[in-house]
């Protein structure tokens, strides 16, 4: 099944093609705001567009600001300046994607990517 996701301006043009390559749906954030919109702003796009937000912005991944039971889901990928760890990024969410197949799975839930894992937060 194919999830729609809503990437923020930071998220590489090369982590785009891999969401749409595994046959997501993925909406880019300039072609629905400003590039310098907030955060807030951002996020709730987002979420009117029905949509699990992949971001690189560590904000998203504050539990406080941005409690993940308000939201579809949040993607925040951590990948500190290090491009070079895409490749593996890609291969991470290769399996989260191939084992969660639907949006629900999603909903409620903060997940942070990093090269070595991904931490769940939110819905248990």
């Amino acid at each position: 099944m194919s999830i729609r996701f809503f990437a923020d301006h930071c998220v590489p043009n090369s982590l785009i093609s891999f969401f749409r390559d595994a046959g997501h749906e993925v909406l880019i954030l300039r072609d629905h705001l400003p590039m310098n919109a907030p955060d807030a702003t951002v996020i709730q796009t987002a979420l009117h567009l029905q949509a699990v937000l992949l971001t690189l912005n560590g904000d998203f991944a504050d539990l406080l600001n941005y409690p993940p039971q308000k939201y579809l889901g949040i993607i925040a990928i951590q990948l500190k300046s290090r491009p070079d760890q895409i490749p593996v990024i890609c291969t991470m969410l290769t399996r989260l994607l191939s084992d969660h197949t639907e949006l629900s799975h999603f909903k409620g839930r903060l997940f942070v990517v990093e090269p070595h894992r991904i931490r769940m937060r939110g819905l248990s």
